[in-house]
């Protein structure tokens, strides 16, 4: 469910009471280069990092309009990514070259299509709604995403591609939509090699977000069906007006996604701000809400009268998780305040074809495409997961609902978050921007130690 709904009420609340004043602190501060991807849209980073950029529509069967961003390899295994709440599909890419999953998987040998969900900054089209003026564009939840926008890209993606199955990796609301999704509408099970699921989000009993009083507040002030928070470049001119401003934003951030100093890249939180939020619909967090005051995951919770009408009963229907038969990884953090370690071993428990139960120590809602050790540690077992279930066919009975913990060893960074900005970077991802910067020794490995390796059933031979 990511990111910065509360974060980016504060702030934008802020923002109203203060001038929009730079005072040169980000020019100061921050490398040009970091500055500039800050201001790009997904295709410009692709052309920036000189790899190839498509743009592709869907339409939805209810008529909405979704854009796609492809970094087309023809040929190669088609792999679908989405992102989480406020989000789009830069998060696969923002990184940069040398720590985002979307290059990752495109430098071996993936056609990679990322996907923007109805309501976010690249799909807001529709048969015949404006967005900017029809209030019934803005009817829908993270169910509607999965019951219309994902079997639309799925759709498109294999129409395009001339292949029969795909792999599909959400984050957050990403791996919502797709459990509602497979859960709904079964059929699209035999669509997909396997689903990976990062800080995935069904149950929401152990939230830990510090400001969900804020969102409730907040959803009631701004009531369903509206836009909340477009995307807008205020976000990051106020965050980086100064040094003080940016402490109070990275606070925030870490109030909502969980804590995890060491896999923050601070060189590059500037283009993190840059590019959310994407957009979404309030009904969507208000969604999120109900699962965890009612401990369920169902669908939205009208009054009895219209649960009534629409579902033939008086409280809503439970998406039935066990009609899942898609092979699903999950990969999640025990700092992460918005997908709790207790609700997604419940979710492992229900879910039939659990494959990968894998829980990093400290890692936060978004280290697993953002963390500095990402690309060292989360994106190769991505990798094997894909291509043994993709070589399988799906036809391995074995899976496991037990989990693996590993502490990824820290290496050493140029400094502390709290520190000031480096003032050189070489590229986005790179090592001068906090990326791998010491060799690896056993120890590091923890080896000596006794630390857990990420082993599970039936990959762990790979």
């Amino acid at each position: 469910m990511r990111n910065a709904i509360w974060f980016l009420a504060v702030l934008g609340a802020f923002s109203l009471d203060s001038p929009l004043v730079l005072c040169g602190y980000l020019e100061d501060n921050f490398p040009a280069s970091v500055i500039e991807d800050a201001h790009l849209s997904t295709i410009q980073l692709l052309e920036k990092y000189k790899h190839p950029a498509e743009t592709h529509q869907v339409t939805t069967d209810d008529k909405y309009v979704l854009t796609l961003h492809r970094i087309p390899r023809p040929g190669g295994r088609p792999v679908l990514l989405v992102h989480g709440l406020e989000d789009t599909s830069s998060t696969w890419i923002v990184m940069g070259p040398h720590s985002g999953l979307g290059y990752f998987l495109y430098a071996n040998g993936y056609d990679v299509w990322m996907g923007n969900v109805r309501g976010n900054r690249y799909s807001k089209g529709h048969a015949k709604l404006n967005s900017n003026t029809d209030k019934a564009y803005w009817s829908f939840s993270w169910h509607e995403i999965g019951m219309y926008d994902l079997p639309a890209m799925i759709d498109g993606v294999l129409a395009k591609t001339g292949h029969q199955k795909l792999s599909y990796i959400g984050h957050s609301q990403g791996t919502t939509s797709f459990f509602v999704m497979a859960s709904s509408r079964p059929e699209y099970n035999a669509k997909i090699h396997v689903m990976s699921a990062l800080a995935p989000v069904a149950f929401m009993k152990h939230i830990r977000a510090p400001l969900m009083g804020m969102a409730r507040m907040g959803i009631n002030v701004f009531g369903e069906n509206v836009e909340l928070f477009p995307h807008s470049f205020l976000y990051l001119k106020q965050c980086f007006a100064s040094a003080g401003l940016q402490k109070t934003c990275m606070r925030f951030y870490w109030q909502i996604v969980g804590k995890n100093r060491e896999e923050l890249n601070m060189t590059m939180f500037p283009v993190v701000i840059g590019h959310i939020p994407g957009g979404c619909n309030s009904k969507q967090p208000l969604h999120y809400l109900q699962l965890q005051s009612s401990d369920r995951f169902c669908q939205f919770d009208y009054d009895p009268k219209e649960n009534q009408r629409l579902y033939g009963q008086s409280s809503p229907p439970d998406y039935r998780l066990e009609r899942i038969t898609a092979p699903v990884a999950l990969y999640y953090g025990s700092s992460d305040n918005l997908a709790a370690v207790e609700d997604v071993q419940r979710l492992a428990k229900i879910l039939p074809n659990v494959v990968e139960n894998h829980l990093y120590r400290k890692w936060n809602h978004m280290d697993m495409h953002w963390g500095i050790s990402s690309r060292r540690s989360v994106q190769p077992r991505i990798l094997q997961v894909l291509q043994y279930w993709e070589a399988s066919g799906g036809h391995t009975d074995v899976t496991t609902g037990s989990s693996v913990e590993e502490e990824v060893p820290q290496l050493t960074t140029e400094r502390s978050t709290d520190d000031n900005p480096v003032e050189e970077q070489e590229e986005p991802g790179s090592a001068a921007g906090n990326e791998e910067q010491l060799e690896k020794t056993p120890e590091d490995n923890g080896e000596e130690k006794g630390e857990a390796v990420a082993v599970t059933n039936p990959t762990s031979e790979l």
